[in-house]
């Protein structure tokens, strides 16, 4: 099985999250992806804790799938072998700020004038143009200048560190994918390619969906607990007598009845219904008192049987023995390269013709050098004469 992908070859030269996240997806899809990796220079990504075999568990997922080539790109040996994979690999992924790519001489412009079809994608924090094109930047930094942070989290205590890279994965990783394969179809009709200029702060602001458009159609400005769904109503987590917490998101009013009928308050499910902040904050008091009466697993047994948009917050190792997730088959046990396997996140797409197997967890510098350089028509005599001087591995 080849996937729906297949026809696709991309040279990846991002580290970190947000591009090998996004040439993960395509990689599981199927595309041929190659890594160009700096053989002296360390990708953070592969020190990151915590360690399986002595490999960083977050490299060997997020690179699964991908081939490793080593060049050392301030050597124009390097460079050449880049401009002849461009021939064939006709979609570079690239996460440097603006002008790096320019400066090695593998700008856009540069590559389209050997390839005329070649796809582009630079995924950056804050965009090509603009005063901050240059700026460095993380997740929460671009949470913050996009206003989600302004009205996410609580009125006394103020905005909070998400579990997950929003920005990263959101923004610049799905957006990259979006865009990449929007590209392609376009191609397909024009028989040219492009350059992508992802923003992870501009794709982050892009999440401002409802919030957003309030303000600029009505200006109602949100704030921290005054929208219906970041804590201005009932919409929230619950805690239980022993600490656990509980998901409410009974917005429609069945399933506010079915909620306020099963913790014996029927009479509570009107009160949902008001715009009145103050209703609202009494409603919650109300149901937080009710969920204190009783333990999460009794909780969790009472609402099991009820459609009522309410669940349990689970913890990771919780999530992974759910039965709706087990059922999904979200684990996939990957191929380490020794016999044995490692369990990673499977991807979550599903086909109805299936996707390939995974072939191997995240490789090793360089692990495929050889292989793609042969793929070129290197002779052996050359890739020795490349690797003595340290032009690759």
């Amino acid at each position: 099985m080849h996937g729906p992908l297949a026809s696709l070859k991309v040279l990846d030269f991002s580290t970190l999250l947000p591009g090998p996240f996004a040439s993960l997806l395509l990689a599981d899809m199927g595309a041929d992806v190659v890594r160009i990796e700096s053989p002296t220079r360390m990708d953070l990504l592969r020190v990151l804790p915590p360690h399986d075999h002595g490999v960083s568990a977050s490299h060997a997922y997020l690179n699964r799938n991908k081939r490793s080539l080593a060049l050392d790109l301030k050597q124009p040996e390097a460079l050449e072998v880049v401009r002849q994979l461009v021939l064939d690999y006709d979609i570079v992924l690239e996460q440097f700020r603006p002008g790096v790519m320019e400066r090695l001489g593998l700008g856009y412009e540069a590559l389209k004038a050997l390839n005329p079809k070649l796809i582009y994608v630079s995924i950056t924090g804050y965009g090509q143009t603009g005063p901050y094109r240059e700026r460095a930047g993380h997740d929460i930094n671009y949470l913050a200048l996009a206003g989600l942070a302004s009205y996410t989290g609580r009125q006394d205590s103020g905005p909070l560190p998400l579990g997950i890279q929003a920005a990263d994965i959101a923004g610049g990783s799905l957006h990259g994918v979006i865009g990449l394969l929007a590209a392609v179809i376009a191609r397909q009709h024009s028989g040219v390619g492009q350059h992508l200029d992802v923003s992870m702060t501009d794709c982050a602001f892009s999440l401002n969906a409802m919030a957003g458009a309030g303000y600029l159609a009505c200006g109602v400005e949100p704030q921290r607990e005054d929208q219906m769904l970041n804590g201005g109503s009932f919409y929230d987590y619950y805690r239980s007598r022993d600490g656990r917490w509980l998901s409410v998101g009974s917005l429609e009013p069945g399933f506010m009845q079915a909620l306020c009928d099963a913790l014996g308050r029927p009479e509570l499910a009107a009160q949902s219904l008001s715009p009145r902040p103050e209703q609202q904050q009494a409603l919650k008091q109300a149901l937080q008192i009710e969920f204190e009466k009783r333990d999460f697993a009794e909780l969790c047994e009472l609402f099991a049987a009820l459609d009522a948009c309410v669940e349990p917050v689970l913890s990771l190792a919780e999530a992974l023995e759910h039965p709706q997730l087990q059922a999904r088959q979200l684990v996939s046990h990957v191929p380490r390269g020794d016999g044995s396997a490692q369990a990673q996140i499977a991807c979550p797409l599903k086909f109805s013709q299936g996707l390939p197997e995974p072939r191997h967890i995240g490789a090793a510098v360089g692990a495929h050098s050889e292989q793609v350089l042969r793929e070129l028509g290197y002779s052996p005599e050359r890739i020795d004469q490349l690797r003595r001087a340290k032009v690759t591995l």
